[in-house]
């Protein structure tokens, strides 16, 4: 008896997902799932950079395993594909990304890889320095935010 409950719940809930498959896959793939997807992301990066900065300039005290693992999320972040948060179907809603995302598509994937690859060298330089030691690589990276921030984000 208890086999059969069992199969029949089973085969319940693999006919259940099987149904509702297309419709979580349509949410998936609209504008305002990749408009919220990259927005996510971008929220992840600000969380992250912004305690960075901070320390920086010595607006909130030092703490390097902090700034460390700040620095090692960013690099985490940044090593999502974003790039699938922009769909062509999604230059339209609630976005502050421009219209010149998708005008000039190779240099705003060549500004992501910039922060990927800036991002990564930052968490290198955290994990075994302090403050003088990553403030150079910092400012690299922040520098990759914000070149795309000013051609990419209104």
């Amino acid at each position: 008896m208890h086999k059969k409950i069992g199969c029949a719940a089973l085969l319940t809930g693999i006919l259940g997902a099987g149904l509702l498959a297309p419709a979580i896959a349509h949410e998936q793939t609209s504008a305002e799932a990749a408009i919220d997807y990259r927005a996510a992301v971008m929220t992840v990066f600000r969380w992250n950079i912004k305690p960075m900065g901070d320390m920086m300039k010595g607006e909130i005290p030092w703490d390097g395993p902090v700034f460390a693992r700040h620095a090692k999320d960013l690099a985490a972040a940044a090593s999502l594909d974003l790039m699938s948060g922009f769909p062509e179907e999604s230059e339209e809603g609630e976005t502050d990304a421009k219209p010149e995302v998708w005008m000039d598509w190779e240099d705003f994937q060549a500004k992501f890889k910039d922060l990927q690859e800036q991002s990564a060298k930052l968490a290198e330089v955290a994990a075994t320095g302090g403050r003088g030691v990553v403030g150079e690589q910092f400012q690299a990276t922040a520098d990759t935010c914000k070149a795309c921030h000013k051609k990419f984000k209104e």
